[in-house]
């Protein structure tokens, strides 16, 4: 029995590969998820090594190294010619130990790079990725396409396997019940027999001893810093045996006693590759580190304390660097996907065991990582968040800065220690206290330094994301926190207005001026000197010395607003996962627009058009509160509706809103409000097909047409041109109206481009624009077929549909059209009914077009912002 074949070897090796083979990118990749200390890496090697005579298999050794230099040599691999194996066989590279996904896209991307590059064609990938990444998650268990789960938990066949193993293990080794890592896949993963061999071993703990230290710490390090190591030069220094010529012939792990049979040496490959020490299983880790913690009273914080504090750690060369890393992470590395997330996992358990010990050990940290600025942002946080110590958390926010002054999140953290004051303040300040003038004035003033302390963070963002694009591995996308601190500190600004007796929202009356002060129709000089009885004079004068910050209000937030609507709507992950930034703010972004609506925009729809007591002008009105309502007001609002769910009724109102207001309003004729109808109304036959409401497929293109011939003011050329060309696009039967636009539509895609990287080319770093519609084989409203159409029949992420695969399902191919085209400087240009005009659609992966110079292809059409692209290319 030379291995045990896990249940899920044959899956991989006769279904996924073979599936992968069959699609059309150069280099492909699926992931082999596994919980730590389950077998995955060792599974991973099985399948290289039963397939090393399919692939030139090969293991990427430092997963730091440049991938531009990897690409290079894989690519190299792949066209070696050995005189043994004449035929090219393609590459399969097994990754272990990435941390993000995104690391493993960044590579794919890279080796689809090469190719272009040299220009080698394919019918098919030429280059596997095997990714092999560990995860705490025990929640996935089924297959996907390109995915593999494996759990800590044996399948019957898996176990009847290890009983065999075990018998033969036992036939030659007398002491096979102290092969823990094996015994604990036999045992399933027993959590009762882990803590049980926990308990026997670590008998008469005594952190007094070195080795029961070092012990101690690597523990703790395994359970916090996946792949932590101390190096067996580290290891013999601690426990002075390069000292002693007693302990020449001896090895480390001797001198750890009963410990040792929890230890087992690896070898670290980095640029200098060395031996080192490390638990045999993260279970054992974590169960040893509990039994340390409950029944010998050595909690957490004294063994990180130790860490930090004792220097000798530090002293040997080897391994030093990465202990310095591994160390660093336990303490700043957060962990999202848990509700508790300001801080990192150990620090979270550290203040709930021993609550307190953690400011100490923050503090050592401070001191080990001196002129760390992540170091001093964590202890800036700590003091504002949990310390409520203003004065210190500026002080290390302030180090902080001064360490990284072009780190945005540094400048940010300035900021939110001011916001976290303001709000302190004025929670502090109970209800029942009034706001007195000099309240307001302190109040005002803070406010003021957190929302200029935010601006210079969206400063520093921008600039910050032009250095982060030159840097290949830096997959950071734009850092919103300064546009999201804005409209708190703008939110908190409304807080407090309305406890100034001037604006008093339990007058609606007062309440009102409020609204036309923060939306700069009314100035507050002016309602100063309409109070005939000036007992507020006080509060006016506070207010005028801060006018500048409260008369825009509402203009600066929904400007804030549209930034990052757009930002989210039009801009997508760069790869398959989920947008994790967006999840991680909707909740905080949703909650403060919710508060502006309640200010700015109580408005129903029904109730002002229904209405027989309002006139025209104030139903108009009330018209725009409710499109801004249901954020209806800008194009990407009314994309938005596609996928978050807006009801088809409440789709029929903003239609017929827009109409009523065109016809009685001079705004309702400009060319947004025209560009929005038009999107509301394909957004409404997109939601509800059958409504009468929907303007006629022949009258929409007219207006378009009307639209396109006016002045196009420079903020509507995104959405006006965006909207043209899926409208226009060439299909299988074109309306008369759109021929005539025909040569125009190659303009059109251009100046889409153009208006695309003018506002939104100095933050998609990181991202890509999202495809909104897909061209479509039916008529009239049919052509386009929306994204969410799309994913549900193929029922994958939005992410995914770059995948080959997706496109092969029936009911797509039914609903999509398919255009022809040929290929010309890695660029397809597309048929139209005009011979003489050719339409320039861009692969999603150029690496798709290699060796095919001027080949003829058919491909589907997507419609993004920054222009149409091509998937599932085929050449003819």
């Amino acid at each position: 029995m030379p291995f045990i074949k896990r249940d899920k070897y044959d899956f991989i090796k006769d279904t996924i590969i073979p599936e992968l083979r069959s699609l059309r990118q150069a280099c492909v990749s699926f992931n082999l998820l596994h919980v730590p200390g389950c077998g995955g890496t060792t599974l991973a090697k099985h399948i290289l090594w039963s397939l090393k005579n399919t692939f030139r298999c090969a293991v990427l050794r430092d997963t730091a190294e440049d991938f531009t230099e990897v690409a290079r040599q894989v690519v190299q691999l792949l066209l070696y010619e050995a005189a043994e194996c004449p035929r090219k066989l393609p590459v399969l590279l097994m990754i272990d130990d990435f941390e993000e996904l995104d690391a493993v896209n960044d590579l794919q991307q890279c080796i689809d790079a090469e190719f272009v590059k040299k220009d080698l064609g394919s019918s098919g990938p030429q280059v596997i990725l095997l990714n092999c990444m560990r995860t705490e998650s025990m929640e996935q268990t089924e297959a996907t396409k390109d995915t593999v789960f494996i759990g800590n938990n044996l399948s019957e066949s898996e176990q009847e396997q290890f009983q065999k193993k075990l018998k033969e293990i036992e036939k030659t080794h007398k002491n096979a019940d102290t092969f823990y890592g094996f015994m604990i896949m036999k045992k399933n993963f027993s959590r009762e027999y882990i803590e049980g061999i926990a308990r026997n071993t670590l008998k008469n703990f005594n952190f007094e001893s070195k080795p029961a230290q070092i012990f101690a710490a690597l523990v703790l390090l395994n359970v916090y810093c996946k792949g932590a190591v101390l190096s067996v030069s580290l290891c013999e220094v601690l426990l002075r045996m390069q000292t002693e010529s007693s302990c020449a012939s001896q090895k480390v792990e001797d001198r750890f006693g009963k410990f040792s049979t929890f230890l087992t040496r690896c070898t670290v490959e980095a640029k200098v590759v060395y031996k080192a020490l490390r638990t045999i299983h993260p279970c054992v880790a974590e169960c040893c580190l509990q039994e340390v913690v409950t029944t010998y009273s050595v909690s957490r914080a004294m063994i990180l304390n130790m860490l930090l504090t004792d220097s000798t750690f530090y002293e040997c060369t080897q391994g030093r660097d990465k202990l310095m890393w591994d160390v660093r992470n336990m303490l700043v590395k957060r962990c999202y996907l848990e509700e508790e997330s300001r801080f990192s996992p150990v620090i979270h358990a550290i203040a709930k065991d021993t609550p307190g010990a953690e400011e100490m050990v923050l503090h050592n940290a401070a001191k080990r990582f001196e002129k760390d600025a992540i170091v001093s942002q964590l202890l800036a946080r700590y003091h504002y968040l949990k310390k409520k110590d203003f004065m210190l958390a500026k002080e290390w926010a302030r180090k902080a800065k001064e360490i990284s002054p072009k780190s945005s999140y540094m400048s940010d953290t300035c900021a939110q220690v001011i916001k976290h004051e303001l709000k302190h303040a004025i929670v502090r300040s109970k209800d029942k206290d009034p706001m007195t003038p000099e309240k307001l004035r302190d109040c005002l003033k803070m406010a003021r330094s957190a929302r200029d302390a935010f601006r210079e963070t969206q400063d520093i963002a921008k600039r910050e994301i032009a250095l982060r694009a030159k840097v290949r591995r830096d997959n950071t996308p734009y850092n919103i926190a300064g546009c999201l601190g804005e409209i708190n500190i703008a939110v908190i600004i409304l807080d407090i207005l309305e406890k100034v007796p001037v604006f008093s929202s339990s007058n609606a009356a007062q309440h009102s001026i409020m609204e036309q002060v923060l939306s700069g129709k009314i100035k507050i000089q002016d309602v100063g000197r309409n109070d005939k009885k000036q007992k507020h004079a006080e509060y006016y004068q506070v207010l005028e010395e801060f006018g500048e910050l409260i008369c825009n209000l509402k203009s600066t937030m929904k400007n804030l607003f549209n930034f990052l609507d757009a930002f989210f709507v039009d801009l997508g992950p760069r790869y398959s996962q989920r947008d994790k930034q967006k999840e991680r703010t909707a909740e905080e972004l949703s909650k403060c627009f919710r508060r502006y609506v309640d200010l700015f925009c109580n408005s129903d729809a029904t109730e002002f058009q229904m209405s027989k007591n309002l006139n025209t002008m104030a139903k108009i009105h009330e018209g725009w509160k409710f499109l801004e309502l249901h954020k209806a007001d800008t194009h990407f609002g009314l994309l938005d509706s596609l996928s978050n769910k807006t009801s088809g009724g409440t789709m029929e109102d903003i239609v017929r809103t827009y109409e009523f207001n065109q016809k009685t309003s001079q705004m309702g004729r400009t060319v947004k409000t025209k560009v929005n109808y038009i999107y509301a109304n394909i957004v409404l036959a997109a939601i509800k097909p059958a409504s009468k409401c929907i303007l006629p497929y022949r009258e929409l293109l007219n207006l378009l047409c009307e639209v396109l011939r006016e002045c196009i003011p420079h903020e509507d050329s995104r959405a006006l041109h965006f909207i043209a060309v899926a409208l226009l696009w060439p299909g299988s039967n074109p309306l008369a109206v759109a021929e005539r636009f025909l040569p125009a539509i190659r303009s059109y895609v251009s100046q889409l481009r153009t208006s695309f990287w003018h506002e939104m080319g100095s933050v998609w770093h990181a991202k890509k624009p999202v495809v909104h519609f897909y061209l479509g084989k039916r008529d009239g409203y049919g052509r386009l077929v929306s994204r969410a159409d799309v994913e549900k029949f193929a029922g994958a992420q939005s992410g995914c549909l770059g995948e080959s695969e997706t496109w092969k399902h029936g009911k797509i191919q039914d609903l999509l059209f398919r255009a022809y085209g040929m290929v010309q400087r890695q660029k397809i240009f597309a048929d139209t009914p005009n011979p003489d005009v050719k339409i320039e659609v861009n692969p999603v992966y150029k690496s798709q077009l290699c060796g095919g110079e001027h080949r003829r292809v058919s491909f589907f059409i997507g419609f993004s912002m920054h222009g149409p692209l091509a998937f599932d290319i085929k050449f003819l």
